[in-house]
This record gives C-alpha cells, structure tokens and sequence, in this order.
C-alpha cells in the first residue's frame, strides 16, 4: 500500500483530480498534464532568474525548452513522474544558493518535495545531485576551506532532507524489499546496447513513435538553439577553463549513461526498465539546456573560429543521420529537412550579435516555440489514444453494472468480468477486482497468480481465467460478461473488449442485464473468511500444473485428501489434422506442417456425457503470436500474454452438445505445450465448498484497512481462520481484544489459529516501518526548526 502511495499518488497536482466528477476523469488528467507543463517552464525559468543566468525574452524560450522536451512529450502518460522535472531546477536553485550564500534554506525544503512526491526519480535526482553538486564545487572554487565548507552543508542538507523524508521513505523501502527489489539485476555486461551515433537521431524534431516505448534510444530533443547553445560552452573561453573541462567529463558521463550498460543499469536502481527506456535522461535534457543558457548570454557573439567548429559538428552529425535515415523509422525525409532548415537558421540567428535587427527577440522566440511545438505534434500524432467517446462508452458501461452490484450489496466480495480495456478497470471503477497493474506489485501476488492459471507478469496480474475452484476460494461472487448493442455514440453494433470465454456462468445466477452487459451471481463463492483444515498452513503444493494446484488447494483447506482429484484428465473424441503431421499423444507433442506454403490446423472435437465444467490448459508458448484458436466457429478469446500455464473455460452445461476446437497454425511448427483437457467433478466440487461455508467469518465492518467480524468455532470443527486476502507483514490480528499472530495460509493468504468458542476477530493494517519513520521525520523537523531558530539569533 504504502509502495503504491510513495509511487503514484503523492504529487500535490493529483489533487485537482477532486474536482472532477467520476465521468470526467479524462477531462481532469488533461487539466494535469497542462499544469504539469507549465509548472516545469516555470520552475525553470525562476530558476534562470533567481541565478541571474538569463532575463528577458530568452527566460520563456529557454523554459519552452525545458516544458516541451522530447522527454516531457514522450512520458506525458506517465504523470507521476512529471513532478521530478518541475522540482529539479528548484533543487539545483537549492544548491546555487548553498554555494553562493551557505544557505539550506532552499535546498532542503526542494529536496525533502521530490523524496516525499516520488522516491523513483528522486533516486535519479540525487544521482545527478552528486555530479552537479562537484561541478559547482569546482565553479566556485577558492580555497579549500570554502570547498569542504560547501561539501559538508551539501552533505548535512542531503541527509536531513532523507530524514525528513523518513515517514515515507522507511515503509515504501520495506514495500519494495517484496516487489520491485526482487527484480534487482546483480550481474551485467560491460557493452554499449547500441551504436552510440544513433542518439544523434534524436535530436531531430518529431523522433518518437509508439516502437520507441518498449525499446528505444533516450528521448532528449531540446532544440536546435538549445544544442547549439550547449556545444559553444565548452569553446567559450569567457567561461574558466576549468568550469568547461569538469563540465566535460560530467557531460562524458551522463553521455555514456545512455547507452553503456552498466551505467544505465545504476540510474535505473539495478533494474532493466519494462517500457520507457532511459527514464533518467530528464537530467541530461536539464543539463543540455542549462549550460545552453549559461553560454547564450546576451552579450554573447561567436568568434569564427568558434562558429566553423560548431558547424563542423554540426555537418558531421546531420550527414550521419541523413546517410543512415533508414535505420531510423522514427524519422522521415521531410523531418529532415525541416530540422536542417531550423537548425540552419538557428545558426545564423545565434551568429549574429543581438542588436542586429529589432525583431530578433521574436525570431529567437519564435524559433524555439516553433520548433519545440511541431516535435510536440509530430510525436504525439505517432501514437495512437483511446478516443474520449470510446473511454466513455466502455468506463458507463462497467460503472453502472458495478453500481447496480455495490449498491446492493454491501457484504465483502470480489467481481471478475469477460471483458477488460485495462489491468486497472476494478481502481477506476470502484469495485474490487482480481486484476491490477502496479510497478510496486508484491512478487507473491504473480507468483501465486500464475500457479493457478492466471496470466501474470512483473508488475501485473490478470484475472482472466477463473474456473468455477478459483471463483469460489477467491471470494468471486459477482461476474460481468458483455453483450453486442447498438449505443447512442458508438460507430457500430458495440461490444466490450472480450478477453476470455467464460462458459461457467451458466452455472451461476443472471441477476441484472443492461444493453451492454450481463451480471452473474456466484452461488459458490466463500466468504473473505472462513475455517479450514489446519493443513492449509502445511501443505506444500509444488505441482506447476495449474489445474492440480487448485484441487490441492481446495483439498487443504477442506483437510479431504479426496478434493486432490476433483480434476480429471479427458481424451478428445477425434482429431482431425490438416497439413499438420499426426500425433498420437497431443499433450507436449510438436506440431509441423507437412507443406510449408500452405495453411495448417487441427480440429479437435469432444462431446460430454455430463453437465461438468470443461477446461483447457494451454502452455505460454500456445498464445496470440503462434496460433489462432476458435470454438465451434467462434474466435477463442484470451489475454494475449502469459508467462505460465494458463486454464480456459471450454464448456459447461453441455452435456450431448459437441465442441470443436480448432488451432490454425501461425508458423511452421507448434510445441503443444502442458495442452489438456480437464473435466471438473461440480458435485465433488459443491461438496466441498458447502463444507466450508458452514463457519464463515461474518462481517460486521471493513474499509480499506481493516475487516472485523464474528466467528463460531464449534467443538472439532476447523480451527484455522483462513481468508482470501493476501498476506502482508503490516496485517495485524486480534481476536477478542488480544493480539495474536498471522499465519500464511496455502502461502499466499492471511489466517489465524483460534479456539472453540464465539470470537470477535480483527485483521487491521498498518505498513512496516511507518510508525519508525514518522518518528524520525518529526524529530528531524522539530531539531531543523529549533537548529534555523537558534541560527536566526546569533545572525
């Protein structure tokens, strides 16, 4: 919880997110990433003025630079990482002031900001801070007195802001010793993962397209003023010979950081990115354009010595990405063009003193708005959003389903659907769900989704899969499916997005329909608690087979060992191969085309003698990308990736009826990888999930942190109080008043031993280290009060 907050919900700018309606949330996020644009032009230009570095007209050009960067254009969808940039040149102001004038005063509040807002880029920041703070040292360099002055009020700064910090800084670190840290990278390659010249391609307006977002070079565009700016810097000679060289080797390093491996693993916490590659390159955009601005003085006039050094890079660089314009799908020849043209003309324009002509502020301007405007519009324009009317279609279409089912029923339950736009529909539409997307997502939580057929990733679970088991144990007691409509808005006759087959909801109770969806109701869903087996807190269960997991499952908690073969293996009735090579065994058999230029595929048919629920298990390699499967006709939806065994509901209720499945074949070869065909026992099933009804935990108060409720544990009943919500060390238990522990249940899920007798039962919420970090952090703010107090005297 605590990882969630310190990542995603602590800038201050979410809270105009209030101010709109639930329906106009996409209006809200607008309002946002407007006011984020202009408070990172903002907090740059106050940054210029407060250094006296620039005034005047170039003050805006300089924060248009800043606000509309390849790097702001290119993570705009990614909001909460947008306050770093507003917040760094108040930080960097921070450090101006320390060297100049020996003042925290600025540093420490700015600093303290961006920990507290986002710990992911502030750990980039700081990183930064390290080689601005000796680049400044080596600026303002006098004696060595002075030197290791600045270094301790820099060191005592730093520290202070981390202490103050603390509250949110101790328990998102113990948060991210379960999830983001287990991904942590302990071995790397010394190589550079690419040719480094291609970050030259970049810096041409308009390089960014939807392929950059997985893998790409460092999204830097600033501008042809800012990099002809950047590159007069270090042959300045009005600027000391030893501010340009230490600006060099930082430059040196933060350039190696873009493309040399190990460096690029540092900046990102030891950690390979998952989309948006080199997200720390905001600092070297910052750095780009802050030296431009300390060179671009207005009393700044090239020598020509100067002006045919900067047009030999200059020609070398644009002759490099002219000749290898194909490697660059980003890039197009009229791109080209446009930006020699502006960088041409930026040139001449920098080339000449300023009182050339009256209207060179506006051309400078001009220039800078133009350019950086067009890279905006151009790169936007190369990804592709849901439409305002599509969102709305889709977010009035579950709400009001969701509505119907919270408002009715207040009990503690979760909700799965057939249908889904993205991991994060149960948070935007406030139901509780089995799906989510989250970078700071607990490792047990994939883990214990893929054991039972779900597809999981790092960083996200989807509930797509459930089998009649999985709805029950997981307190799944409502189920949205979706219907084709004709909607007011909509093109066409419309239909949710479907991302699975769910055949089982023949087996629950329709409850509500609307023109776009369906509800069921779960009759054999538990309760979010209930007693069990004290097995559940024992057994192993170490089979990979997703089917077999859940029957073990069930047989823990129910203490019958007989559960384990609710699932039983099944023959197909007939296989029909076409093109394809004939396989006696199906399950983990190879599959070849016989001729390579025609089309191949297998038809597999069974016809159930019973009303059981039917599944198939298909292995990660039988996905989107190497088959196409389909039932009686109809496509076979399923969440298109998958890093385990996943299970698909195949058929229930349809005893007599036949069901074809056919594979089309995408390539010339297919690994029928852990492929079965499973008939689940329902009555053995109902058995045992009425069995464990029979003592729930009955609720009489939950929020998001807490859930207490009644329990009566009868003579030689059950006695383990297990529940369906996932184990956490910041789970506390008391049962009648009295603390007592929390137990790992089938090693994933809360419980606690209890005794006979009626129990009043708590399970509450409080994150690891919290009450140790507020502790710190008021102690730290009480002493700097006290310390600037006593300072203020003696001044």
């Amino acid at each position: 919880m605590t990882g969630t907050w310190a990542y995603y919900l602590m800038s201050p700018v979410n809270l105009i997110l209030l101010l709109f309606p639930d329906q106009y949330l996409t209006s809200g996020i607008l309002a946002m990433t407007v006011i984020k644009y202009g408070l990172a032009g903002l907090s740059f230009a106050y940054l210029l003025i407060q250094t006296k570095t620039q005034n005047g007209y170039r003050v805006p050009a300089f924060a248009t630079a800043y606000a509309l960067s390849g790097w702001m254009v290119a993570n705009q969808l990614n909001l909460m990482w947008l306050d770093a940039v507003i917040i760094l040149p108040l930080v960097i102001l921070g450090i101006e002031r320390l060297a100049e004038k020996n003042r925290l005063t600025t540093y420490i509040p700015w600093l303290t900001s961006i920990l507290v807002i986002n710990y992911y880029m502030a750990y980039m920041v700081c990183l930064f801070l390290i080689g601005y703070f000796l680049w400044t040292a080596c600026r303002h360099f006098t004696t060595w007195s002075n030197f290791w002055r600045f270094t301790r009020n820099f060191t005592i700064g730093s520290i202070t802001s981390a202490l103050l910090s603390a509250f949110i800084l101790l328990p998102t670190y113990f948060s991210l010793l379960g999830s983001k840290a287990q991904y942590t990278v302990t071995k790397f390659k010394f190589k550079f993962e690419y040719f480094p010249p291609k970050t030259i391609a970049k810096f041409f307006l308009g390089s960014f397209n939807f392929d950059q977002m997985p893998k790409g070079t460092a999204n830097i565009f600033v501008g042809s003023i800012v990099i002809i700016g950047f590159l007069y810097f270090f042959i300045n000679g009005r600027i000391p010979g030893r501010t340009r060289i230490a600006g060099a080797i930082f430059t040196v390093f933060l350039a190696l950081s873009l493309f040399f491996q190990p460096l690029d693993l540092i900046w990102h916490a030891m950690q390979f990115p998952i989309w948006y590659p080199y997200r720390f390159s905001f600092v070297v955009i910052f750095w780009l354009i802050w030296l431009a601005a300390i060179t671009l003085t207005p009393d700044f006039v090239p020598t020509r010595l100067q002006l045919l050094t900067v047009l030999l890079v200059l020609l070398l660089s644009v002759s490099y990405v002219w000749l290898n314009l194909k490697q660059f799908s980003f890039l197009s020849t009229n791109q080209i063009i446009v930006g020699i043209a502006l960088l041409g003309f930026s040139y001449c324009l920098i080339a000449m003193p300023p009182n050339t002509f009256v209207l060179y502020p506006v051309v400078f301007c001009g220039l800078v708005f133009i350019e950086l405007g067009l890279n905006a519009v151009l790169s936007l324009n190369n990804i592709s959003y849901v439409s305002q009317n599509e969102y709305a279609l889709y977010r009035n279409s579950l709400s009001k389903q969701a509505k119907h089912v919270t408002q009715s029923d207040s009990s503690f339950y979760r909700v799965a659907t057939t249908f889904m736009r993205t991991k994060n529909d149960p948070l935007s539409n406030q139901y509780f769900g089995g799906s989510i997307f989250s970078s700071t997502l607990k490792t047990s939580t994939p883990k214990f989704f893929g054991k039972i057929g779900q597809p999981d990733g790092d960083g996200f679970v989807a509930y797509t899969n459930g089998t009649l088991v999985s709805d029950a144990l997981l307190s799944t007691k409502y189920v949205f499916t979706g219907r084709k409509t004709s909607l007011p808005g909509a093109k066409s006759n419309y239909s949710l997005p479907t991302i699975t087959e769910k055949p089982d909801t023949n087996q629950y109770s329709q409850i509500q329909q609307t023109a776009s969806t369906q509800s069921y109701q779960n009759p054999y869903s538990l309760p979010v608690g209930f007693l069990a087996s004290s097995k559940v807190l024992t057994t192993k269960n170490t089979t990979l087979d997703p089917v077999h997991y859940q029957a073990n499952w069930l047989a823990s908690l129910t203490g019958n060992t007989a559960d384990r073969q609710l699932f039983t293996a099944q023959d197909f009735n007939h296989v029909l191969f076409d093109n394809v090579g004939e396989q006696t065994n199906l399950t983990g058999s190879i599959l070849k085309k016989q001729d390579l230029l025609k089309p191949a595929s297998i038809t597999l048919t069974f016809k159930p003698t019973n009303n059981n629920s039917y599944y198939l298990t298909l292995g990660q390699n039988i996905d989107e990308d190497n088959v196409t499967l389909s039932i009686n006709g109809n496509t076979m939806h399923q969440y298109p990736t998958f890093r385990n065994t996943v299970i698909t509901n195949v058929a229930s209720h349809a005893k007599g009826k036949t069901i074809r499945i056919k594979m089309q074949l995408k390539h010339n070869s297919l690994w029928l990888q852990n492929f079965t065909l499973y008939e689940l026992n329902n009555a053995k099933f109902k058995q045992a999930v009425n069995l464990l009804k029979q003592a729930p935990l009955t609720v009489t108060h939950y929020n998001q942190r807490t859930i207490s409720g009644t329990i009566n544990v009868k003579a030689n009943s059950r006695k383990v109080l297990t529940t369906s919500i996932p184990f956490d060390k910041g789970w506390h238990a008391t049962v009648d008043g009295k603390a007592v522990e929390v137990y790992k249940s089938a090693n994933y899920f809360a419980a606690i031993k209890l005794s006979k007798g009626r129990h009043q039962v708590k399970l509450s919420y409080w994150p690891p280290y919290l009450t140790l970090g507020l502790i710190i952090s008021l102690v730290t703010l009480a002493l700097t009060i006290v310390f600037s107090w006593f300072h203020r005297r003696q001044s």
